[in-house]
């Protein structure tokens, strides 16, 4: 359950943990940090300037959640595609002694008040693409809270300079444009963003420069997180929202929150994996294939179905902690009952990240659509996530396993309808001694894995990452 001391501090705008101490930065100024040598963890992405910015926070002494954040944001300069600061997702935490297999962090894309109720929109203003409540920097600061080495602003640096000096289109960033060009190009703020002086849409190896994300990063990292949902900044998102026919109003901004909660978790051979739970409920998916698999079944669609008859019972109106008390259950059940197939879902993103010490962050994140509503939140530079009142939700789905209260592998995935069995079939080929991403495990799921098979810390020689070779992505570690 969310403690109150969060909630104060995201809401008055901190820009400072209320809970440490911090006496170093990461990135100049104060007591900068020194690059280590040796193991310094290891990360995989989908996209691979995230990744570096992520391998550069570890190189400089700070630890996974400090990666974590730092990837996050990045992600929302290198890829908005699937994660711009409009965004939303869940994350997976654990360090070394963590009991129940560490912790979740659910800040899953929140309709609006306009989207969720007819008449609720001022007179003559236009919703006809709702969007989502930004969550991905509350959500990431709540992790970042709990877990974090540093101050939350010292994680913004590299999104700051990448999004004010320009940051290289990857060609995952590129397939999305490609994909999405038309709807895309017409509307004039994603096409003022998106295109090249001579009018054509961004490809791969062009220069992307943000330079209104980068004031609203900037005022951030100096006024807090806070700002952007009660603040100077959530007046210019809710302004920029309403332009764009988005509906979004500063109640909706004040009111969501993230939430923290135990894992889910499944128990195999000594091991105890934790999974995401709902609202991230591709997690739940994830858990009851592996569950399976565990049990000796075959790989298939078992996640998918499970996620679907989780759909289908509507689970009634309650906390966070019972809500993964009622989905924990089902796990431990092993019986899936009716729900049908899932209609095609949203994409989505992930990565992982692994410090020298053992502690490990996974990470999904998700527009709720590819570009979100396709449109630009004013003079915010933010491209809005699209309303889960008007699309299917995405499988978010992440897992940690760890073992004598050390961590022993991590793995996150993206992919559509297959992104929760892929995790779950990845999983199990890695706790079995295979290699991260050895080879694809389902049709269309993307993974992203991290395995420590003598564990970590005490075992850093055997760690090694690895992601889909079919996309985009990029696994680093200390070579």
């Amino acid at each position: 359950m969310l403690a109150s001391t969060v909630l104060a501090a995201a809401l008055a705008g901190c820009g400072t943990s209320p809970v440490k101490t911090v006496s170093r930065t990461l990135f100049g100024g104060g007591e900068s940090s020194p690059y280590l040598s040796g193991y310094i963890g290891n990360v995989v992405a989908d996209e691979p300037q995230a990744a570096m910015a992520a391998r550069d926070v570890l190189a400089r002494g700070g630890n996974a959640a400090d990666a974590a954040a730092a990837m996050g944001m990045t992600l929302a300069v290198t890829l908005p595609s699937r994660a711009s600061m409009g965004a939303g997702g869940a994350c997976l935490a654990y360090r070394p002694g963590d009991g129940q297999g560490g912790r979740a962090f659910l800040f899953t894309p929140v309709a609006g008040a306009a989207a969720t109720n007819a008449g609720t929109a001022p007179a003559g203003e236009r919703v006809d693409r709702p969007a989502a409540v930004p969550m991905l920097a509350r959500g990431l600061y709540l992790m970042h809270l709990r877990y974090g080495s540093v101050e939350f602003g010292e994680t913004l640096s590299p999104a700051l300079g990448l999004a004010r000096n320009g940051m290289t289109v990857g060609r995952g960033l590129a397939n999305d444009l490609a994909a999405v060009e038309a709807p895309l190009m017409a509307d004039p703020g994603a096409r003022a963003l998106f295109s090249r002086n001579d009018g054509k849409i961004l490809t791969e190896g062009d220069t992307l420069v943000q330079s209104r994300l980068a004031g609203v990063l900037e005022q951030i990292r100096s006024v807090g997180v806070g700002d952007l949902y009660n603040g100077a900044l959530a007046a210019s998102f809710v302004a920029g929202s309403q332009a764009a026919g988005g509906g979004l109003a500063s109640a909706d901004l004040r009111s969501a929150v993230p939430a923290e909660t135990p894992p889910l978790t499944v128990m195999s051979g000594g091991t105890t994996v934790a999974f995401l739970p709902p609202p991230a409920d591709g997690g739940l998916g994830s858990a009851v294939a592996f569950h399976a698999l565990s049990a000796g079944g075959q790989p298939g669609q078992v996640a998918q179905a499970a996620v679907a008859a989780w759909r289908a019972r509507t689970p009634g109106a309650h906390d966070a902690d019972d809500l993964v008390a009622q989905a924990q259950a089902l796990v431990e059940s092993g019986t899936v009952v009716g729900g049908g197939a899932l209609p095609h879902l949203p994409a989505s993103t992930s990565f992982a990240v692994v410090d020298r010490h053992g502690g490990a962050v996974a990470c999904a994140l998700t527009m709720d659509n590819l570009f979100g509503t396709g449109r630009v939140a004013g003079s915010t530079g933010i491209v809005m996530a699209a309303s889960p009142q008007r699309l299917p939700r995405p499988l978010l789905t992440a897992a940690i396993a760890s073992r004598d209260r050390g961590f022993r592998a991590a793995v996150t995935g993206s992919g559509q309808n297959d992104a929760a069995d892929a995790v779950a079939a990845e999983m199990q080929q890695v706790l079995a001694g295979q290699d991260p991403g050895a080879r694809p495990v389902t049709a269309n799921g993307r993974i992203n894995a991290i395995s420590c098979p003598h564990g970590l810390p005490g075992g850093e020689g055997s760690c090694v990452g690895g992601t889909d070779a079919r996309g985009a992505g990029l696994a680093v570690g200390s070579e």
